[in-house]
Formats: structure tokens, sequence, C-alpha cells
């Protein structure tokens, strides 16, 4: 499967590795351009790759995990994703910590926003109730694996993204739409840096 990221932050790194470990290729891309990711592509070997966020939105499934005040931005630029699959790893911080605030999007959720903005686009949310460290860490502990909550709207892009994280080694749990589990989820929700490990 081919995996593409907007955005080379720590999170898209972290998911970045685990793909790449399996087996799946990966584009990397961010706001500085395909040359400022060399080192990190050097890094994870010959199944990643640098490209602009147009490329990385080419693949079958992209990570959308950029800054929240960049989410519109982006998505501007993003060409029609034609039903592909976007994670979305963001959280609706409009200003970051340690002086956080979350951005006021009324009766919808971060996800619904963004799906908003993406209207080609089959939205799953996930990784962004996972601080980074624990998406980067080996999912698999001595007490079980890491539970890896989704929510989306789409029940075949859910089980798509179900499927590969669970190869990655995590626990996924649907949470349900992005309404319902989005809200869940969100800053404000009661999952929000909730990690927590299932038993086999």
């Amino acid at each position: 499967m081919k995996i593409g990221t907007v955005g080379a932050g720590t999170v898209a790194q972290a998911i970045a590795r685990h793909a790449v470990t399996h087996g799946h290729e990966v584009v990397l891309s961010n706001s500085r351009g395909p040359a400022s990711l060399s080192g990190l592509v050097g890094e994870l070997g010959p199944l990643s790759h640098a490209g602009t966020p147009q490329e990385a939105a080419a693949a079958e499934i992209v990570v959308l995990a950029v800054g929240w005040p960049q989410v519109p931005d982006v998505a501007t630029a993003l060409p029609d994703l034609g039903g592909r699959i976007v994670i979305d790893a963001t959280n609706q911080f409009a200003s970051p910590p340690p002086h956080a605030e979350i951005a006021d999007l009324g009766e919808l959720t971060g996800s619904e926003y963004v799906a908003s903005l993406l209207p080609g686009a089959r939205v799953v949310k996930a990784f962004n109730t996972l601080y980074g460290q624990y998406i980067a860490a080996d999912p698999r502990h001595p007490a079980g694996r890491q539970v890896l909550f989704l929510a989306g709207d789409d029940a075949d892009a859910k089980a798509t993204v179900r499927d590969l994280t669970g190869a990655f080694g995590f626990a996924p749990v649907d949470l349900g739409s992005l309404r319902e589990g989005g809200r869940l989820m969100q800053l404000d929700g009661p999952l929000s840096a909730l990690h927590v490990l299932k038993q086999d």
C-alpha cells in the first residue's frame, strides 16, 4: 500500500516508521519542500520518499498531520481526493500548549470540519488521542496492545484503517461516526490523551 503524509512532524514520522517497517511505501511532505526531508527519508530507508503535499495526496491513504491553523490552507491546496482515505490526526488547537486554546467549531466536531474541507475524501479520525511517543513506540506491550480509537462515516474506509493499524500492532477500537466518535476523541472529549492497553 502507498501512504502519503501531509505534514512530517512527530505523528507523521511515527506512522511512517510503522508503515515502512511493515512493507508499505510512504511519501512524506511538508510546507518546506522535499529537500528538507532528505535526512528523514534517508533514515527511513528505500520505501520512503519525499514529495509535495499534492504528491502525498495521490497515495491510497493520506495522513493529515498538520497544525490546526494550517488545515484550511492545506486543504485548499490539495487536489480532489476522489474517494481516497484520509486519516485525520489533527487536533483543533487554535493555539498550542502551554497556553492551549480549543477552536470553537459550533456543533461540528474537528473531523466533521476537516471532512467539509475535503469533500472528495473518506475521512477516518485516528491517532489524535495519543501523544506522539506512544504512536512511535511498539504498540505491543507485555500487558497488551496500545488501543487506537478511530471514527468515520465510511465503513469500508474504517475497515481499511483498522486492518492497517492492527497489522502495525495497535488494537483499533471503532467508536462510530465522525459526529459521535469524533466528539469522544477530540480535545474536549473523554478519550483525548487516554492511553490504554487491550489485553489479548
